[in-house]
Order: C-alpha cells, then sequence, then structure tokens
C-alpha cells in the first residue's frame, strides 16, 4: 500500500498512519474550496438539472414519432451521447434531475457545510454564499418523493429511458445503483440531524429491494446481485454487485444488523474470486458480455466497496485482493500526471468519472497527494475554460467533447471534491493532534526526568504521583 503525503511540507509525519502532512494542508482547502463552491453554485444556478448520460431517448422528436423501432433508439442514443458536439439541442432531448445525481450533489453539500463549520472554528469566516444544508435537505427531500414505488423496499433509478441491445429501460425501472447512492445520502443526513431518523428508515428498506428484487442468491463462491430489473440472464454486471454490497456495509454500520454484513461479504467473496490476475474486473462476467473491458471508473467503484468494507468492519479479509487492485488501478489507469486512462490498454477517451472516482479511491486511501494530483489535472483539461466550478466530459486525443452533463460532471466533481478537502482539513487536525501529543509527551519525560533527580523522601520512593523503578509487584504486572 503506497503512503503518500503532500510534497514540501516541511511538517510532522504521523509514521502510524498512511498520511504525511504539514502546512500545505490548510493551504490545500484554502485553493480549492472556491472551486468546490463555484461547482456547486453551477449547479444551483441550473436547480440541478442538465443533459444526462444516455439521455437520448428523452428526444421529443423521437417521442413525437407514431411508431417505436430498437434500432432507431440505438442510433440516436448513441449519436447524443458519442458525436464530438451537443447534439441535444438539435434533438431537443429534455434535460431532468438525475436521481444518483441528486444524491451526489446532497451529500457534496452537506460535506460543504462540515467544511463551513470547521472554517468558522478555525479562521473564524462566518458569511456562506448559500445554506448548503438546506440545500442537500431539499435534495433528499426530492429523492424521497421521486423513489419508485410498488416495489419490495424503497428504491430508485434513471428518469431517462434507456434503450439496451435486448431490452429497454424505463424510468420506471429501479436499479441498484441509483438506489444505494440514494440510501448513502440518506444515512448521512441521519446522523447530521437528529430529527432525520425516517431517512435512515426508509434506507434500511433498500436491503428488501436488493434481496426480493435484485435476485440475492447465493453461489459457490458467494451471492449475486442483479444491476436492475430487465439485466441480461446470461451475464453479470461485477461494479453495480459491487454497489450493492457498499450499500449492505452502509446500513451494516448504522443499523448494526449482522445479516446486512453477511450479505456484503458473501457478494463481495465472490466479486474478489473473479478478480484478474493483473488485479482488476472486467465490466461484466463473462468478459465478452460487454464492449468494456477492466475500465477506470468501473474498477473504481469495485475497489471502493473493499474499500468500505475494511474500514468499517476492521476486517483485512480483502486484503490481499485490495491490495493488487490498488495496484492496478493506481499504475495501470492512471498516468503519473493524474491522468486517468480509460482502460487497461487505452488512454483515451480520459473521462472526468474516471478522475473522481480515482479521487475518492485514493481519498479514501489516504494517498492525498495522488488524489490532489488528479483533481489537479482535471482542472487543467477537463474545466471549462473561463468558467471556475464547470466541466467537460471528455478529452479524446484531438478534441474534447465539449458538454457539461449534471450528474457526470457536476456531480462527481462536487462530491469528490468534498471527500477529498474533509480528509485533508481531517487529516491536517490528526497532525496537529499528533504534534501536541508530541509535546505534551516531551514536557512530561522532562518533568518526571527533573522529578526522579530530586532528594527523595519516604524511604527513598520519589514524591507522590512519579513512577518508581521498583512499585509494588502486583501493581507491576496490571
Amino acid at each position: 500500500m503506497q503512503s503518500q503525503g503532500f510534497p514540501d511540507t516541511g511538517g510532522v509525519t504521523e509514521t502510524g498512519g498512511r498520511v504525511e502532512l504539514g502546512a500545505t494542508a490548510a493551504e490545500t482547502v484554502e485553493q480549492y474550496e472556491p472551486v468546490l463552491d463555484a461547482t456547486l453554485a453551477y449547479a444551483r444556478r441550473h436547480d440541478y438539472i442538465g443533459p444526462d448520460y444516455g439521455d437520448g431517448l428523452s428526444s421529443q422528436l423521437l417521442q413525437a414519432l407514431p411508431f417505436e423501432n430498437r434500432v432507431l433508439n440505438l442510433v440516436v442514443q448513441e449519436t447524443v451521447k458519442r458525436t464530438p458536439i451537443d447534439v441535444r439541442p438539435l434533438f431537443r432531448v429534455e434535460c431532468k434531475r438525475n436521481y444518483k445525481g441528486a444524491a451526489l450533489f446532497a451529500m457534496a453539500n452537506r460535506n460543504y457545510q462540515q467544511l463551513a463549520a470547521q472554517d468558522i472554528a478555525d479562521r473564524g469566516v462566518a458569511d456562506l454564499p448559500f445554506d448548503p444544508e438546506g440545500e442537500a435537505d431539499r435534495l433528499v427531500d426530492w429523492l424521497v418523493d421521486e423513489r419508485i414505488t410498488d416495489y419490495s423496499g424503497f428504491c430508485g433509478g434513471h428518469r431517462h429511458p434507456i434503450q439496451h441491445l435486448h431490452t429497454k429501460g424505463v424510468p420506471s425501472d429501479p436499479d441498484i445503483v441509483s438506489t444505494a447512492y440514494a440510501v448513502r445520502a440518506f444515512l448521512q443526513a441521519a446522523r447530521t440531524d437528529d430529527d432525520a431518523e425516517e431517512y435512515a428508515e426508509l434506507a434500511r428498506t433498500a436491503v428488501d429491494f436488493l434481496v426480493e428484487d435484485l435476485n440475492y442468491r447465493e453461489v459457490e463462491t458467494g451471492a449475486k446481485v442483479d444491476y436492475h430489473m430487465n439485466h441480461p440472464d446470461d451475464s453479470y454486471t461485477v461494479n453495480a454487485a459491487a454497489i450493492g454490497a457498499h450499500m449492505l456495509v452502509d446500513l451494516y454500520d448504522y443499523f448494526g444488523d449482522e445479516e446486512y454484513r453477511e450479505r456484503a461479504t458473501k457478494i463481495l467473496d465472490h466479486i474478489a474470486t473473479a478478480q484478474t490476475d493483473i488485479g482488476g474486473w472486467p465490466y461484466r462476467l463473462p468478459a465478452s458480455a460487454s464492449h468494456l473491458s477492466m475500465d477506470s471508473h468501473h474498477n473504481g467503484f469495485v475497489i471502493e466497496a473493499f474499500q468500505h468494507y475494511r474500514d468499517v468492519l476492521g476486517s483485512d479479509r480483502y486484503a490481499d485482493t485490495l491490495d493488487t487492485a490498488l495496484e492496478f488501478y493506481r499504475e495501470d489507469l492512471f498516468d503519473l500526471d493524474g491522468a486517468p486512462n480509460f482502460d487497461e490498454e487505452n488512454a483515451y477517451p480520459r473521462d472526468i468519472h474516471a478522475s473522481t472516482q480515482g479521487i475518492l479511491v485514493f481519498t479514501k486511501e489516504g494517498e492525498l497527494e495522488l488524489a490532489e494530483r488528479i483533481l489537479r489535472w482535471v482542472l487543467a483539461n477537463l474545466q471549462v475554460e473561463g468558467e471556475e466550478g464547470r466541466y467537460y466530459y471528455r478529452k479524446y486525443r484531438h478534441h474534447t467533447k465539449r458538454v457539461t452533463l449534471m450528474r457526470w460532471c457536476q456531480g462527481w466533481m462536487a462530491y469528490a471534491m468534498s471527500e477529498f478537502l474533509l480528509a485533508v482539513a481531517d487529516a491536517d487536525t490528526n497532525a496537529s493532534t499528533v504534534v501536541n501529543s508530541m509535546e505534551s509527551s516531551a514536557t512530561e519525560t522532562e518533568a518526571e526526568a527533573q522529578a526522579l533527580a530530586q532528594p527523595t523522601t519516604d524511604g527513598g520512593r520519589p514524591p507522590d504521583g512519579t513512577p518508581s523503578d521498583c512499585g509494588d509487584e502486583t501493581d507491576s504486572q496490571s
């Protein structure tokens, strides 16, 4: 496991941890917090509504046709998704608020509130440009209102129809990924607001959706769970199952129900057995079932699930799996300058979602310097020139896809930056604690030495409160 911190710190190293910290930690927060502010401001101006990945079937021209054709659906959907310029206005694609995107923004806003509280405590910064907690509450309430009903438990899904090769997904079809991120937002709200316990209770019912509706089933190597209701029977989506396991660990962490831990363990056991020799996972099993190989952000999802299991349960059950995966992720899916590679064989297209997932993974791993390097690459290559806090979707070898996707670009950047900045701020606080502890320890040691050097009384014993070299035998063994 690599241990990286901030370069040129001249500060204190906590040798028992994974982070090297110094004076630049506070400067890092001050440098990037305005970027996070601008990122959230862009989303607020648009009420968190905007273009989305795979939203081509929301074309009003397509929907106006008196017939429906699978091939035509695919052509329009992929044209909107893949053309070098944004053709959504041409096809009159209706912009909507993405369900998972709303969860990301809710968590980013609440993280911003926590950062602001630290600013007030540390620097006396009291004036906020907006009410982040109010924004988070509004988005969480929207997630509750827009949930998909008539299933076994809480669930959510994309709000655009999506044409798959063999089936068509509709907005009333829930999936585990959208559901899991909403669950995270609900639990975050419940942890920070004593009056929000109903969010946690609603989130808890998502287990029933996973088990009953997404076909949780035990297999020889663990357990499987489907991605969504219309998933083909002949393949298995690895990262979606990992996100489902992450959700179960989230709920175990909050409620302590052993059933959630056991089911998460079985899902991750199966995923661990599917790891390739080089450390990554294909998008689907078998690998031939998808055009995607070991692409970056989906592998990041899988790694994050194993990290979360380790951190919440304090378990090294998947230590070897995680070490191998992180080495592959770090060495094969990112360049030295922080640029994300698309997969294990192709650098391009360099996708902003791959960058944000890298920031999240390396932040969780304590590799803050590498997380910052990725962040710097995004700001230099995918931030819209002259418009701080707004980002483009992808950088190709010879052009950049100049469209800002509200969830894919803004939501993920806001969430990843907020998690990174909280980690930096926490690391800085911990370093200060280490410094104070070291200074206190040095003072105590010096005082003890001075006390031992003083003349003794009471039969040669040191003064009261000073340790003796030869105390009571029972005490020395306790």
